[in-house]
């Protein structure tokens, strides 16, 4: 039966009745169940009092909810910036985090790790008025989500505008070949310096990682000419470092030999001056033993020049005292010890001999004491 039909003690919301337990004043839980399924049920004219109370716990379920959406999740590569009224508030870290919900406050969310990137390919003019394509590609990150987020308009845009002056900047104050071949890693260095200081000055929250020069070469209309440039310089190193090499080939064999041919004439020389030198002390020991005894000096000198004929020259004895019409040459003998005699006599002249020497002296003494 429910609570408001006819009969005294039925209703919940007076006191009069069996409303609550006898012995306390806990109302049960069955008891109260009841009583908000009669209060939102209602048949009569207290139907009133439970559209009421639906609408107040409508109210409360909006409310709930209206609070639940204040949550949100913050991953690890993220940071959550909180607006109130659209102003910043504050900045949360990755986890469960909680605001005030619309159109009080509000999050933005930005990634902080992931490594973005930026591609620039424009025509620059180079210090010596020639003009280059080149095509930069700059890898970057967030650094302050606050930052990104409000102290610029469109960060990302600003990084590509600023790379584009940077390298400008660079390249005007470098000359063609430089920014083409020789330098190219050393201009991506120096516009990631220039760039990073640009955006630290707008605060824009990032951080430059690295600038890479993907090309760098001369307009379309005279890369045949560019190329024919660039091989004839790559002739001319080569032709150079032949001739160095066959340079240091052959410098040190011209020197070596001429360092050889000064040895060789510095020994001649002091051979042939320590051989005049003998020659010079024999010949004063000589002449004083001439003063003392001219004949035996000659005749010394005359035998030692005899001596020294006969040893190289071939012998044949004959007989005389045989009357004999018949004379026995050994010819060939006699050939062979002047070939022989010959060769002794080279190898004698080759080298220096004192005996020789001395002989010819004797000779010298000998024609003079004959005059």
């Amino acid at each position: 039966m429910a609570w408001n039909e006819p009969g005294g003690g039925r209703d919940p919301w007076n006191n009069n009745g069996g409303g609550r337990r006898s012995g306390g004043n806990t109302p049960d839980v069955d008891e109260i169940l009841k009583r908000l399924k009669a209060r939102f049920g209602g048949r009569d004219g207290k139907g009133g009092k439970g559209f009421s109370g639906a609408v107040l716990l409508l109210l409360l379920a909006i409310v709930a909810l209206w609070g639940a959406s204040g949550f949100y999740m913050v991953n690890e590569r993220e940071q959550a910036v909180v607006l109130r009224f659209g102003a910043y508030s504050r900045t949360e870290g990755p986890g469960l985090r909680w605001h005030v919900p619309w159109p009080f406050e509000r999050e933005e969310k930005v990634n902080v790790t992931e490594v973005r990137e930026s591609t620039d390919r424009s025509s620059m003019l180079t210090e010596d008025e020639n003009i280059v394509e080149l095509e930069l590609k700059v890898q970057y990150r967030v650094t302050s989500a606050e930052n990104y987020l409000f102290s610029v308009k469109d960060p990302d845009a600003t990084l590509r505008q600023a790379t584009r002056s940077a390298v400008r900047q660079i390249v005007g104050r470098n000359t063609f070949d430089f920014v083409v071949i020789e330098g190219r890693q050393a201009v991506a260095d120096r516009a990631r310096t220039l760039l990073q200081d640009i955006l630290d000055g707008y605060e824009t929250g990032l951080i430059v990682m690295q600038v890479n020069m993907i090309d760098a070469r001369a307009p379309a209309q005279v890369q045949d000419a560019f190329l024919d440039a660039i091989k004839a310089r790559e002739d001319q190193q080569r032709f150079k470092n032949e001739a160095e090499s066959y340079s240091n080939e052959r410098l040190p064999q011209a020197r070596g030999t001429a360092a050889r041919q000064v040895s060789q004439a510095t020994g001649y020389r002091d051979s042939v001056v320590a051989e005049a030198e003998g020659d010079v002390a024999r010949f004063t020991q000589l002449l004083t033993e001439y003063e003392k005894a001219p004949k035996v000096t000659r005749q010394r000198m005359y035998l030692d020049a005899l001596e020294d004929v006969m040893s190289r020259t071939g012998k044949v004895l004959v007989d005389a005292s045989e009357a004999n019409p018949m004379l026995y040459l050994p010819l060939d003998q006699l050939m062979k010890n002047r070939s022989d005699a010959t060769t002794d006599g080279k190898t004698t002249s080759s080298l220096p001999s004192t005996s020789s020497n001395s002989s010819s002296n004797d000779n010298r003494l000998r024609e003079r004491e004959r005059r």
